[in-house]
């Protein structure tokens, strides 16, 4: 894993690495890898790191006052002196942040219907042990945010959707009440910001840790196009999946145009240049409409907004 001498690795998922920083920080650096059904492709999306620091950054100053985040400093000027030789490799998409007791759960909200939600509910008639009513297909909006943990696998598998009652027992009725409602205060905030720049947010994954004193803290991305789906609302309808400012367009194009199936055991090949460009420009957009910044770099497609030096 280690692409920076002289730091020591933690670990390695299929977009970030992680690097220990003294005893209580850690180094999280989002690489320009991109990860489809459970597969770390061998092709890079250019700038996509960059993108995600910066949209996650974003958000942590707009979630503040909901919940603190894990964030020390996003500004490698202020990166302590065993980082500075890395300096500008760092720059733009790295993150240093405090070391937490992560909470072993994905916890995902869902507005929309979809996905492995969507699998679900027509499996069992619920989503998150929930049920919904009958009659809703992909796309539909849920009466009401819907909270559905899942279970956190290690790179190359596959996340395990669970119910309330199975999170309950495995980390105690306590915690998982504050996660339920601390995800869902995190989507509706979310879905009102994407909503007034024309986005829809139909679902996101979320992760939390707790510090020395027993507070949830967020950390990981945060609503970002690699764990979040943003819908443009001018185009969705009920019943209906409108475009998608993610990495649907490489999902789409490996299923039904690679003819790779994702259940032979075989990597996925590789993306051609078009479909590199189509999912860099989905990231793009979904950065600038959010942001309302419409002012790229030449080098990653994105100005980075000012970064919070606390959190």
């Amino acid at each position: 894993m280690n692409g920076l001498p002289g730091l020591t690795p933690v670990a390695s998922g299929k977009v970030r690495d992680l690097y220990a920083v003294g005893a209580d920080r850690l180094l999280v650096v989002a690489s320009d890898r991109v990860s489809a059904y459970d597969h770390v492709l061998a092709t890079l999306i250019p700038g996509k790191g960059a993108i995600l620091t910066a949209l996650s950054l974003w958000w942590y100053d707009r979630l503040a006052d909901l919940v603190p985040n894990h964030l020390v400093t996003a500004d490698v000027g202020r990166y302590p002196a065993e980082l500075q030789a890395h300096a500008a490799a760092l720059d733009g998409r790295s993150m240093l942040v405090r070391r937490l007791e992560m909470v072993p759960v994905e916890c995902v909200a869902r507005g929309y219907l979809t996905g492995s939600g969507l699998a679900d509910y027509r499996e069992t008639g619920a989503v998150g042990g929930v049920q919904l009513p009958p009659g809703l297909t992909d796309g539909s909006r849920l009466p009401e945010p819907v909270f559905g943990p899942a279970t956190k696998a290690p790179v190359g598998g596959h996340d395990v959707n669970m119910s309330y009652a199975e999170l309950v027992e495995m980390i105690g009725a306590d915690l998982a009440t504050r996660l339920r409602q601390l995800t869902l205060a995190v989507y509706r905030r979310a879905a009102e910001l994407a909503r007034e720049r024309g986005l829809l947010l139909a679902d996101t994954k979320l992760e939390f840790g707790l510090d020395p004193a027993g507070a949830l803290v967020l950390a990981d991305e945060v609503l970002t196009p690699d764990s979040s789906r943003f819908w443009a609302a001018d185009e969705w309808r009920p019943g209906t999946v409108p475009p998608a400012y993610d990495k649907q367009v490489l999902r789409d194009w490996l299923r039904t145009e690679s003819g790779w199936d994702p259940a032979s055991g075989a990597s996925p090949p590789v993306l051609p240049p078009e479909i590199v460009a189509r999912t860099q420009q989905r990231y793009r957009e979904a950065y600038r409409r959010l942001t309302a910044d419409q002012q790229p770099s030449t080098a990653t497609g994105v100005t980075p907004p000012p970064r919070p030096s606390g959190g």
